[in-house]
């Protein structure tokens, strides 16, 4: 049986036939996502005192205390299966909601106010030249240190993970550039090549102050949006970008698959330090989970920072109102768009139905038209502070549920969603029974009245709705039959009924 999966209305999901739902309703699964952030072997390099000072001047001073994450796979999988890069949300059964710029200022302590991140990419010999001038060495082609512009992780780790305890202020300088190049090329920056990371990235740690001045958090969120959506096609079986934002913005949201926290510490990932799981939940589980989330069961948490307001540093508190910046982020090439006015109950107000996105052309990639379009993207960035949205005064709640249900596609759960469809179409039955008997029959040609007559009398015969009359009426989402309760039948006129439920549930063949 073909069945539409969604969105009723495709205004907004415009790339649903791309997205790995549609897979998952065509039992096409991909199976867990391989994740490719490389933070396991981050304590192995040994800072000195003035190199820690150079990281501080860069921006990096926070971020560098979080150190290894373990990944729970299962988790991001199910996460990433939400993710819609239409509109840089997540669409559940509540509504939109983002991971947007004050959690990764929070999150991970990276500044989220500064110049963009841009540069230009480089060639294999300017690469080279890059390594010899800003590290004091250079990779080895022969030995496949390097190669198309990017150098090995292990390379880096290697050769700079211990600078020498007489180092000249040079050589301290090379050390942590190679600790700055391999931290945000297994973090923030880390790529589906997953053991490499782009030389052209190093200029911008030439004047450690000068690095210090720069949107760090806003370069890692865009990065992380551009990995969700290319990691929610069904073509993909990789996801890269800063993975542990993504596990810990799921943990402080979702109580689904979340651990128990650590000592409340700043950066706040320091609260779930050592706590993840690798795949004790498998991926159809955690699916399941996330179509049964339920505000009145606690399980969304919209403002989970407020109890940790007293640690957070001054300067972070700061900045945190860019979180509602409805602008464009930027990390060299990657251009993407933050929305938070789709997910204001995140900054404890309330969602109005947005405004309408802009279909993005994404198979344009001619260079001319990049440089325009990263031009604008700067410029937008730049007014970032005059783009601060809020809510109306008056929101109606319901018109945005009923909106939402429409534009969206919030149940992924293969089985749940087929019994709700159902149910739907029982209701929806029930309901022309109920128009066609309040239809007077006096003005009735006799024809017309045998006709309803016998429309009545095929909706009388043909439903019967035991126990779940009351829920396929009232329910406009349905719900799960447990074992010992009735299903609905569909009789043909007489005794003998065959369960509804069982012939639109099987499986085509």
């Amino acid at each position: 049986m073909d069945i539409d999966v969604g969105p009723v209305d495709p205004s907004v999901l415009y790339e649903q036939e791309l997205h790995v739902s549609s897979a998952v309703w065509e039992a096409q699964e991909r199976g867990l996502l391989r994740c490719q952030e490389h933070t396991s072997l981050l304590h192995q390099w040994k800072l000195t005192d003035q190199q820690t000072n150079l990281v501080d001047k860069a921006g990096f001073g926070l971020f560098r205390k979080i150190g290894p994450m373990t990944l729970n796979n299962s988790l991001i999988s199910a996460l990433v299966e939400r993710w819609r890069r239409e509109t840089n949300t997540f669409h559940l059964p509540l509504g939109e909601t983002t991971i947007t710029l004050d959690e990764v200022s929070l999150v991970l302590g990276l500044d989220i106010d500064g110049d963009p991140v841009v540069g230009s990419k480089v060639g294999d010999e300017a690469a080279m030249d890059m390594c010899g001038r800003l590290l004091g060495k250079l990779p080895s082609a022969a030995n496949k240190e390097v190669n198309c512009s990017r150098v090995k992780l292990n390379w880096l780790k290697r050769t700079f993970s211990e600078c020498p305890e007489d180092a000249s202020s040079e050589v301290v300088k090379c050390h942590t550039r190679a600790y700055l190049l391999y931290l945000i090329g297994s973090t923030i920056f880390a790529t589906t090549d997953g053991d490499k990371v782009s030389v052209k990235y190093l200029p911008l740690f030439e004047d450690f102050d000068r690095a210090g001045r720069y949107a760090w958090g806003a370069a890692a969120l865009a990065c992380l949006y551009r990995a969700l959506g290319n990691a929610s096609l069904k073509s993909q079986s990789n996801i890269c970008g800063c993975l542990t934002l993504l596990q810990c913005w799921s943990y402080f949201h979702l109580d689904i698959g979340r651990p128990e926290r650590s000592e409340a510490s700043f950066p706040l990932a320091l609260l779930w330090k050592g706590k993840g799981n690798r795949s004790k939940t498998d991926l159809s589980e955690y699916r399941r989970e996330f179509d049964d989330l339920d505000p009145s069961k606690m399980q969304i948490s919209w403002c989970p920072y407020e109890r940790y307001e007293n640690m957070i540093p001054p300067h972070v508190k700061a900045k945190l109102s860019l979180g509602r910046s409805k602008t464009t982020l930027v990390c060299f090439e990657k251009i993407e768009l933050h929305f938070p006015d789709r997910c204001l109950r995140q900054f404890g107000k309330r969602q109005p139905i947005p405004q309408k996105v802009k279909r993005r052309d994404r198979k344009n990639r001619r260079l001319d038209d990049l440089d325009t379009s990263m031009t604008a993207a700067c410029e937008e960035w730049g007014e970032r502070g005059d783009h601060i949205v809020d809510s109306p005064n008056v929101v109606d709640d319901g018109a945005y549920m009923e909106w939402y249900a429409r534009i969206s596609i919030t149940k992924l759960y293969r089985e749940a969603f087929l019994e709700s469809q159902v149910m739907n179409m029982i209701a929806c039955m029930r309901e022309f029974e109920e128009a066609a008997s309040g239809i007077s029959m006096e003005r009735l040609s006799p024809v017309e009245r045998e006709v309803m007559e016998s429309v009545k009398d095929t909706f009388s015969s043909n439903l019967t709705f035991g126990g779940w009359q009351e829920v396929a009426v009232n329910s406009s989402y349905g719900k799960r039959r447990r074992r010992n309760e009735q299903t609905p039948t569909m009789n043909n006129g007489g005794g003998g009924g065959s369960d509804l439920s069982s012939i639109l549930l099987q499986k085509d063949t």
